[in-house]
């Protein structure tokens, strides 16, 4: 799922979910959860192989979607910090990651090695368009709650 699909979704629970401690949990559990879902997403080769040489084009990739994903929280939602951390802890996995390819550690190999089991269904063959529907349908969804 793209980050903002992510930051959309974790913005939106905690815009609604109280105690602010679940929220942000919430938010973070909600980024495995959306992995599930059957999706698309732009390569970024180049960073997961560490040709850091090569890998500008993926980091712009990476920021414009985070970018896209803060600017439309900034415009639809009551921009308090509660929604913004919750954003945040939603792409944290993925941040880990990226952390993962560039630290050696074995906590980061378990992230990973479990981030990917979840994502078991992006190996499969799935059709451009349901792969972006689904992620319009969680940011359009997202963006309904936090207007609300």
């Amino acid at each position: 799922m793209i980050l903002t699909a992510h930051l959309l979704a974790g913005a939106a629970i905690a815009s609604k979910i109280q105690p602010a401690p679940l929220a942000l949990f919430l938010a973070f559990l909600s980024h495995y959860f959306l992995d599930l879902i059957p999706h698309w997403e732009y390569s970024i080769d180049n960073i997961r192989r560490k040709r850091w040489g090569k890998s500008l084009f993926d980091f712009l990739k990476v920021g414009w979607d985070i970018l896209a994903g803060v600017l439309l929280i900034f415009l639809f939602s009551e921009n308090q910090p509660i929604i913004y951390a919750g954003a945040f802890l939603a792409i944290f996995p993925d941040g880990l990651t990226l952390f993962g390819l560039i630290f050696s550690n074995k906590l980061l190999e378990h992230n990973d090695d479990f981030h990917n089991k979840i994502h078991f269904l992006k190996y499969k063959k799935i059709p451009f368009f349901r792969g972006i529907f689904s992620q319009a349908l969680v940011g359009g969804l997202a963006i309904f709650f936090l207007f609300l």
